[in-house]
């Protein structure tokens, strides 16, 4: 965060708690949680599981494959969406992540690039990164707020 409150994105902060448990949409979490349980993980033993939404409605999942030489393991952010681009989709409306720990995480810069390149406004996109212990809930653009980007972002072209 950079310190603006996320209610009412002004200074100064009002007390929200991004780590408390929250109410999340149920469906997409719980398809990020089942996706988890289809990582190859046998690296790491951690396993993540992700659910994106497209405009639409599609709902892509994915989970983290691993691989021994390390640099070629995939995130389940990019399965997810290397899996929904292929079949034409191009607009992320929410992100839920699944982290089978007792500590949610966040994704990584590389699935925050990939994220950010199928959506035309960072701040519209919800991500929920969840856990055994509760989820925390914070914006694409909050997470990458500074992208990289070739051109700006057509919100036409889903």
């Amino acid at each position: 965060m950079n310190g603006l409150c996320p209610c009412t994105r002004k200074w100064p902060r009002c007390g929200f708690d991004p780590w408390r448990k929250v109410s999340v949409p149920e469906v997409l979490l719980e398809k990020a949680r089942l996706a988890s349980q289809n990582a190859y993980a046998p690296y790491s033993e951690f396993s993540v599981g992700a659910a994106i939404r497209w405009r639409g409605g599609h709902v892509s999942t994915g989970a983290n494959v691993e691989n021994a030489s390390y640099g070629l393991t995939l995130c389940a952010e990019r399965v997810a969406v290397v899996t929904a681009a292929s079949e034409g989709h191009r607009e992320v409306e929410e992100v839920a992540l699944w982290v089978e720990s007792d500590k949610a995480a966040s994704p990584c810069g590389a699935c925050l690039q990939v994220l950010v390149e199928f959506c035309s406004d960072p701040s519209a996109v919800r991500l929920t990164m969840a856990s055994r212990q509760g989820a925390r809930i914070e914006t694409l653009a909050d997470l990458m707020p500074q992208p990289f980007r070739l051109r700006e972002p057509d919100p036409e072209r889903a």
